[in-house]
């Protein structure tokens, strides 16, 4: 009565696996400018790695350092030095 296991499920279509540039598009937009498009890159990296069985580190990266974006541009902010050429008179 022992049945054979069931085979296992197809792999999905390698065209749509975008792991590696939303990895990349989390980690510049982390370290250069928008701290919160780092962290949702950063997630959308992890979704599609978990996904497609592939790693999850440049997704992780990503989020990193949009959190320490973040955090850095509040801390900068609240002591004052925070220059931008707009606000500068």
């Amino acid at each position: 009565m022992n049945a054979p296991y069931p085979p296992p499920p197809p792999r999905p279509a390698a065209g749509r696996d975008r792991t590696i540039l939303w990895g990349v598009l989390g980690i510049v937009f982390g370290l250069l400018c928008y701290g919160i498009l780092g962290i949702v890159f950063g997630y959308l990296s992890i979704r599609n790695a978990r996904r497609f069985g592939r790693s999850q580190l440049l997704g992780w990266l990503g989020i990193a350092f949009g959190v320490i974006n973040i955090i850095a541009s509040a801390i900068i902010r609240t002591r004052g030095h925070y220059y931008s050429p707009y606000w500068y008179r």
